[in-house]
């Protein structure tokens, strides 16, 4: 049976084009995801994303399930939960 402390996301770290690696907590990482979604079009988005109504719930469902999102050409956002600690 899996260890529930591999699921725990108390911190991400977040790599973006011409940017130093930034260690986020999940609440940072949605409130970056909302922002970045709400400079795309909505045709450029992954078609599972376009489903949603809100940008609220695209970014949600993107850090449930996802680890990168294609922000354009060149350019590039991921994101990994990570663990500081022992």
């Amino acid at each position: 049976m899996p260890d529930p402390l591999m699921y725990q996301q108390d911190i991400f770290v977040v790599l973006e084009t011409n940017q130093q690696e930034q260690f986020l907590t999940p609440l940072e990482l949605l409130e970056k995801l909302k922002t970045i979604l709400q400079q795309l079009k909505i045709q450029d988005l992954p078609p599972d994303l376009q489903k949603f109504n809100s940008v609220e719930a695209q970014a949600q469902y993107l850090l449930d399930t996802s680890c990168e999102l294609d922000i354009g050409s060149g350019e590039y956002l991921q994101w990994y939960a990570v663990r500081l600690e022992k």
